[in-house]
């Protein structure tokens, strides 16, 4: 999957936030689950369990940002919470995610490049 620049560095930052073996390994758990608990909540039956799967889901996030010592991504950017699945994606082999050069600012312009691709965690 190409990043566009911006979202190469949301996915650089995000990274950079997440850099502690414990707390990669809590968001392991806790993205997926999370993840499976919104289609799942959407039916009458898994509701409860789609629940209690959100509220670990979140747990372990939250454990795993203690290990850290950094506050959550999502609280600077609402996008890391997709930044975070894009993530796991990746390690979880899923996908492979191409990051393009830095975003341009006003009035610059900087070439894309697909070189420096998925920096290893």
């Amino acid at each position: 999957m190409q990043l566009s620049p911006e979202w190469s560095e949301l996915l650089a930052k995000y990274k950079d936030d997440h850099q502690d073996p414990m707390n990669q390994k809590c968001h392991a758990v806790g993205i997926p689950l999370i993840a499976a608990s919104i289609p799942l909540g959407f039916t009458v039956v898994g509701l409860p369990l789609a629940a209690s799967m959100f509220t670990v889901g979140w747990t372990f996030q939250f454990v795993g940002h203690v290990f850290e010592g950094k506050k959550p991504s999502f609280v600077e950017d609402k996008r890391a919470l997709v930044v975070g699945l894009l993530w796991w994606a990746e390690k979880a082999g899923i996908t492979t995610l191409k990051t393009s050069g830095p975003a341009s600012t006003k009035g610059e312009t900087h070439p894309s490049s697909t070189a420096h691709a998925t920096q290893p965690n």
